[in-house]
């Protein structure tokens, strides 16, 4: 019995002419953020989205001109602590289903955003882990 992924949303990186000329795709599950790569040998990498810390959109000028866009991803994730969907297509639509779906596990989960940063944050001065 095999289970089909729902997929929230998916796209090929594309070249710089918007032209999805690569054998990187990416999706987003509920859960996920996937990046697939290769042709013959495929890689995948999976991130889980509750341990997304930050995001933000990236636009060149020659970006902007196609209608692309990055999308830069920081993570607490041992493998992954930053990944990059590269060159796609309606950043900002993508952008707003990663916030509702960080929002959406982080409640499920009951994460916040304090859960997320260890010992070794760089925002965390040396004297606030200190036991006494």
């Amino acid at each position: 019995m095999s289970k089909e992924i729902d997929y929230l949303w998916t796209d090929k990186k594309r070249t710089i002419f918007g032209l999805p000329l690569s054998f990187t795709r990416y999706f987003i599950t509920e859960t996920k953020v996937i990046t697939r790569t290769g042709f013959l040998s495929i890689k995948e990498d999976e991130l889980d989205i509750y341990k997304i810390t930050d995001k933000s959109m990236k636009m060149s000028l020659g970006q902007r001109i196609f209608g692309l866009g990055s999308i830069i991803i920081l993570s607490k994730d041992v493998d992954t602590p930053e990944k990059v969907l590269q060159n796609i297509k309606f950043p900002r639509k993508v952008s707003k289903i990663l916030s509702e779906c960080i929002v959406e596990q982080r409640d499920r989960y009951s994460i916040r955003g304090r859960d997320m940063y260890g010992e070794n944050h760089p925002h965390m001065h040396p004297d606030d882990n200190m036991d006494y």
